[in-house]
């Protein structure tokens, strides 16, 4: 796949997991059907935390010369972020503005600087493109999990 396609498939996540909410009662979006997974709510606060997150990594190895990218632990997140208290459609709202931004900048690039890296504090040496394939497939990955979740919920 290329680079634009690639580009546009990022574009494409938002409106996929709006979709893959669509028509889910608030009381739907806050069960944990399944054991030891998240809520809807915990899945879709999890993505609109980590959307800034990738974009900043993307902007900082762009940007700079082989920056250090610090990771992150999601259960942290998780807990000490107050996402049972989180909007829903601001966070969509979120998702939906850091990757529209994001893809504006990502669009400028040459594929030289597709190449560019940061060293990231766990997984080492990581390109803007590998950054972008792994945060275009965080959506998709995680609309299979609310699925699950819709389909315990049926009984």
């Amino acid at each position: 796949m290329d680079i634009a396609q690639r580009i546009e498939e990022y574009l494409a996540g938002p409106e996929e997991l709006r979709q893959s909410v669509a028509g889910m009662t608030p009381a739907e979006i806050d069960a944990a059907p399944v054991p030891e997974k998240w809520s809807t709510r915990q899945v879709i606060c999890h993505i609109a935390d980590f959307e800034p997150v990738y974009a900043d990594r993307m902007k900082w190895i762009i940007a700079e010369d082989n920056p250090p990218i610090p990771g992150a632990d999601h259960n942290l997140f998780a807990e000490r972020l107050a996402y049972e208290h989180r909007d829903m459609e601001e966070e969509l709202q979120l998702i939906t503005a850091v990757r529209q931004q994001t893809a504006r900048i990502l669009k400028t690039l040459s594929p030289e600087q597709f190449q560019r890296t940061g060293l990231h504090s766990h997984d080492g040496e990581l390109t803007v493109a590998h950054l972008l394939d792994r945060i275009t497939h965080h959506i998709p990955h995680h609309i299979q999990l609310i699925q699950e979740k819709r389909e315990a919920l049926k009984g």
